[in-house]
């Protein structure tokens, strides 16, 4: 698996639901809530099917083989742009 992105956020916690979307993991939070449905999310390396789990700073999502680190804004984010 790759390293995950460093994904910065601007509060202290950020639900599951709308941290996938904002590491760009998934489209929508009608796809967001299929897959951790489905169980195939992990949150450090755990299954998780909860849209509201509350996510801070160092939590790793899982999503095949895509990973995403919730960052609090010290780390660099990795994106691109």
């Amino acid at each position: 698996m790759a390293e995950p992105l460093n994904v910065p956020i601007e509060d202290s916690s950020i639900k599951l639901g709308q941290f996938l979307k904002l590491a760009n993991l998934v489209e929508s939070g009608s796809a967001a809530k299929d897959l951790l449905a489905a169980g195939v999310v992990k949150v450090n390396g755990v299954s998780e099917t909860r849209r509201g789990r509350q996510l801070v700073n160092g939590d790793l999502v899982q999503l095949a083989a895509q990973s995403a680190r919730v960052s609090d804004g010290s780390t660099p984010d990795d994106f691109p742009w």
